[in-house]
């Protein structure tokens, strides 16, 4: 299945800081997290994480420091701030809203158009 790009776009920060908010964590490993969250339906690329990584630190939602991993390589690590923390709790909120919201309303279709709810539900129900 193929997620569309808005979709993406609006789930990315609350997912990325989310994860951060369990662990403070690297790019790569960050991508591997949501692929296997996600049970390989959503794969991120560096095109798109990056970005949002940079634009979450110079918005003071994350912070990021060099460490040298156990191969020798460098890494960037990413961790979430106070002000991070906020944001996704309010995020949090938000997507609590839509999805309860979208729940109800196919719930109500399915039942008008007797679909099992299962069989109507939603992307990733």
């Amino acid at each position: 299945m193929r997620i569309e790009k808005d979709l993406v776009a609006a789930s990315a920060t609350p997912m990325v800081l989310g994860i951060l908010a369990e662990e403070e964590s690297y790019g790569y490993a960050i991508l591997k997290k949501v692929n296997e969250l996600s049970a390989g339906e959503m794969r991120w690329t560096d095109g798109m994480l990056y970005p949002l990584l940079h634009r979450l630190e110079r918005l003071g939602h994350v912070q990021a420091s060099w460490r040298v991993a156990a191969s020798g390589r460098r890494r960037k690590h990413y961790a979430i701030t106070l002000a991070g923390l906020d944001v996704l709790s309010e995020r949090r909120r938000q997507w609590s809203v839509v999805s309860d919201t979208l729940d109800r309303l196919w719930a109500e279709a399915a039942a008008e158009t007797r679909l099992a709810p299962a069989t109507f539900a939603g992307p990733g129900r």
